[in-house]
């Protein structure tokens, strides 16, 4: 429990850094005179590579066992591109540093998401992960508070500022990993009763899961083009974006909490449902113009996205053998970055016609997750 709690607070500093930038990206991109179309692309293409360079290093995870030196060097990538955002005036530049946060996440989540796993048996897979997330979405709800005040004390547009300051988060985050790199320097001891492992491919039932989480990534948009759409209609105020953002993070970490719970008890049904509670983000968000229903709407965001940082992950640590859940992680995430990517892209084009187009587009998919989850209820015991 405490190599978990300790790699939360990693989560939290981290999170505070990045998720604070997050926060901020959509409207920093609109002013800097970004498309909508292009917002997406951006959004989506970070999460293509930051995905799909997690099937390399898992693999390499469970090749050398390198978990340590793999996770550092990510956080060290993802957490200083940060503020290296503000030496950036025009929005063509600022795509390097994001991008390479997004890297920098997508190189150190399968090795340390297979750590976790190790400490996780004893405790529960999805009270273990709910408490990571947990953890986690505190820093996301203290990033964008963090960054919101900035913009309150220096004046809106200071952006610039905003995302050099986040430098503090970031070095705290650096200073508690390394920390737990000392106290906990083999993680795998952790994992009570090794089961014997053979050298076959991964197991059937796990490429199942992917095919009905697939629709659910396809379907569920990054806040980026969400705060697009808020700094375009001017629904709120400039500085309450990133308040908003809080508000979400902040339910995405209770609901880790809650449903992973769940999981522990009733396994995927507890995912289906978060899935099911999602659906209606897109259409509250995009199609109300109502600050209460919007409000609503991130409540579910929010929802969702705790069930995809959380029990989704747990999910894999129990179908997958523990030698090889560096790469199953890996695979995961690459095939869900890739969907998330195509999604996200599309409902950027389709939100350029019309936010109408957007939402059936994003609600189909996720139906279709949905509907996957019921077919297929039989084999993941749903």
């Amino acid at each position: 429990m405490i190599f978990i709690v300790l790699i939360g607070v990693v989560s939290l500093f981290s999170d505070m850094t990045y998720e604070g930038a997050r926060s901020i990206s959509g409207q920093y991109l609109e002013i800097l005179g970004a498309s909508a179309a292009m917002v997406g692309f951006i959004g989506g293409l970070g999460e293509l590579l930051g995905y799909a360079i997690r099937f390399f290093s898992g693999r390499l995870a469970d090749k050398t066992n390198k978990y340590w030196s793999l996770t550092i060097l990510g956080y060290l990538v993802n957490l200083l591109s940060v503020p290296l955002i503000a030496l950036f005036p025009n929005w063509q530049w600022v795509i390097l540093p994001m991008m390479l946060e997004r890297i920098g996440k997508g190189i150190r989540v399968p090795p340390r998401d297979a750590m976790i796993s190790f400490a996780t048996k004893s405790v529960g897979r999805g009270w273990g992960f709910g408490i990571h997330e947990f953890l986690d979405q505190l820093g996301a709800v203290s990033g964008p508070i963090f960054v919101a005040i900035i913009l309150f004390i220096l004046g809106e547009n200071n952006f610039r500022y905003a995302f050099f300051l986040l430098i503090i988060p970031a070095s705290c985050a650096i200073g508690v990993l390394f920390f737990s790199r000392f106290l906990y320097p083999v993680p795998s001891k952790l994992e009570v009763q090794l089961v014997e492992l053979d050298s076959k491919g991964l197991p059937k039932l796990f490429w199942i899961y992917c095919f009905c989480v697939l629709g659910f990534a396809v379907g569920f948009l990054d806040f980026v083009l969400i705060a697009f759409h808020l700094e375009k209609t001017k629904l709120i105020a400039q500085p309450m974006i990133p308040i908003l953002y809080a508000f979400a993070m902040g339910v995405d970490g209770v609901s880790a909490l809650v449903f992973g719970k769940l999981f522990d008890k009733n396994g995927f049904i507890a995912l289906l449902f978060a899935i099911i509670i999602s659906i209606f983000a897109n259409p509250l968000i995009f199609l109300t113009g109502s600050i209460y229903l919007i409000i609503v709407g991130m409540t579910c965001w929010g929802i969702g996205l705790g069930a995809l940082e959380s029990i989704i992950r747990a999910a894999v640590a129990n179908i997958v053998p523990t030698n090889k859940r560096g790469s199953a992680f890996g695979i995961f995430n690459t095939l869900l970055g890739i969907f998330w990517f195509v999604g996200s892209f599309a409902c950027g084009i389709l939100y350029g016609i019309s936010p109408i187009y957007l939402v059936v587009f994003s609600v189909s998919a996720q139906i279709f997750s949905v509907g996957c989850f019921l077919y297929f209820r039989n084999s993941l015991r749903v």
